[in-house]
């Protein structure tokens, strides 16, 4: 059951895969991705950065202790050939492939494994991975400087690996993302590895040219037999929806993310109807607002811009549908996903009532940042201003650069921002951002708190019961949505526009542009040698 809503929207894409499958991949030839989410890759160190847009070119050239199975709708093993669970479900014994070598010709061990974790759990760095790495016991202790290494890691022998967690999860679900990378640790301490970084995936780095692309290169000695089919993937930044249509137009690039004018604009078109894949993605956008703002301190201030906001109209007239309502904050595919709430209907008047018994009858100003992006950005703030100055609030309008945005989000810079965060494909990971003992820069981004939202979390990551886990899920997602710590504005449907040439493409929910990129392959049409 828990998989079932991911496995049915994987399901959409079941023509594409299986036409894929008919012919032999070929060997050779050159990907080519875009990075549509800014004018920049953050960094290249994927331990630093929790952006959509670096993950991009991490699934290439770097690994986790668990991928994404876009098919199955779940993670499955992928540096670990076993996981044997004993302590009470507490207790993970990873047996640890001995045939994954790192791009410098090393061997991987358990010893990068712990390094990689506990350099993780920096507390001095506030990597974004730590809100994974925290389920292992003894990880909170390292952040906070109690402990130099994690308690709960334990090296059996080389490639036997123990895992203590405090909650009865799934790890997968915890270890899948690129924030999670295995780092080589002799070679990661060093300087020169941000330059050059060093993975264990299918693609080597050969350079990056700052705001244009990265180029990385087949590496031959990676662990899946005939596997990458690709001699090179190259991703280049585009930022701009305009820049990516002329050049999937002129077949300059394999993949473009559709904003919803492209959306509209593909689907009329004969010539490119047929090269749009699109799955629900486990992404909600939202505005969030920072409680020590003293009107927003106010749960009524809060719920009242929920109620004066017009959020259907803004989904069909300025995303033309390319998005689902959302209601609260996990998403139409997560396994929690309560289908008999309902969103917050559109009524000003409440709103009104609300500001006024908040002590605002006249309403009150504040700053909103955001950024340029056109289907969570400064379109829909625009949209939102005149709605919210009907019922007396005034938004004056920050704008940044996305990669700039991010940095905000993390050190609780802003009166109120607007942004798109992952909240699948596990419920329990996806609330525990709002969890007190999270912190801001992990993913708490509204550094939200509250003691009944605590004790809900804490029982589901203690239950047996999946169906028990679920229901206390639910009530704490339920919860959210009565607190409204953000404008719940919708969730994502992921469009991509992908060539004929281009095979293998997965549908994958938890982001779409995020593929395991040694499964693509292009055919002898491909104008890229």
């Amino acid at each position: 059951m828990m998989f079932r809503m991911i496995a049915i929207v994987a399901g959409l894409g079941l023509a594409l895969a299986t036409s894929a499958e008919a012919q032999t991949p070929r060997k050779g030839g050159t990907i080519r991705m875009t990075a549509p989410y800014g004018s920049s890759f953050t960094s290249l160190d994927i331990h630093t950065t929790q952006r959509a847009q670096d993950e991009i070119y991490a699934k290439a050239l770097h690994r986790s202790l668990y991928i994404w199975n876009s098919a199955e709708g779940k993670p499955v093993l992928e540096l670990a050939k076993e996981d044997v669970v004993s302590g009470g479900g507490l207790v993970h014994t990873f047996k640890l492939r001995d045939d994954a070598y790192f791009h410098n010709g090393r061997k991987m061990t358990a010893d990068d494994v712990i390094w990689s974790y506990n350099r993780i759990m920096d507390g001095t760095k506030a990597y974004p991975g730590a809100r994974f790495v925290r389920v292992i016991e003894g990880a909170a202790a390292v952040e906070k400087g109690q402990a130099k290494e994690i308690s709960g890691l334990k090296k059996i022998d080389d490639f036997t690996l123990e895992m203590k967690l405090t909650e009865k999860v799934d790890p997968g679900f915890y270890f899948f993302t690129a924030l999670t990378s295995i780092y080589p640790a002799d070679e990661a301490a060093k300087e020169s590895f941000i330059q050059k970084p060093i993975g264990l995936g299918p693609f080597k780095f050969v350079e990056h040219v700052p705001g244009s692309r990265i180029v990385l290169e087949r590496w031959d000695r990676f662990y899946k037999p005939g596997k990458p089919y690709a001699d090179k993937v190259i991703v280049s930044i585009m930022g701009e929806a305009a820049a990516r249509d002329v050049a999937f137009r002129n077949k300059e690039i394999d993949t473009s993310v559709l904003g919803p004018a492209q959306y509209v604009a593909y689907q009329s078109d004969a010539d490119l109807k047929g090269t749009i894949v699109e799955v629900a993605e486990v992404f909600t956008r939202y505005m969030g607002m920072n409680p020590a703002f003293k009107p927003f301190t106010d749960k009524r201030v809060r719920q009242a811009i929920n109620y004066a906001i017009d959020t259907d109209l803004i989904i069909n007239k300025l995303v033309k549908g390319k998005a689902y309502r959302a209601t609260s904050w996990l998403p139409l595919t997560s396994p929690a996903y309560d289908k008999a709430m309902k969103p917050y209907p559109y009524d000003p008047a409440k709103a009104k009532q609300l500001l006024a018994e908040a002590g605002y009858p006249s309403g009150f100003e504040f700053e909103w940042t955001t950024s340029q992006n056109e289907s969570w950005g400064l379109p829909i703030v625009s949209a939102v201003i005149p709605m919210l100055d009907k019922v007396g609030i005034k938004a004056k309008v920050k704008q940044v650069e996305t990669a700039v945005l991010a940095e905000v989000v993390r050190s609780g810079d802003y009166q109120a921002f607007i942004y798109s965060q992952a909240t699948g494909p596990d419920p329990q990971a996806a609330l525990k951002c709002f969890h007190s003992s999270t912190p801001q820069p992990a993913c708490n981004y509204m550094n939200y708190k509250n003691a009944d939202f605590d004790k809900l979390i804490d029982a589901a990551g203690q239950a047996d019961d999946p169906a028990r886990r679920t229901e206390l899920l639910q009530k704490a997602n339920a919860l959210l949505y009565e607190e409204a710590p953000v404008w719940f504005f919708n969730y994502n449907k992921a469009v991509m526009a992908v060539q004929p040439w281009l095979k293998g493409v997965q549908l994958n929910a938890t982001e779409l542009t995020h593929q395991n990129v040694e499964d693509l392959w292009v055919d002898e049409t491909s104008p890229a040698k």
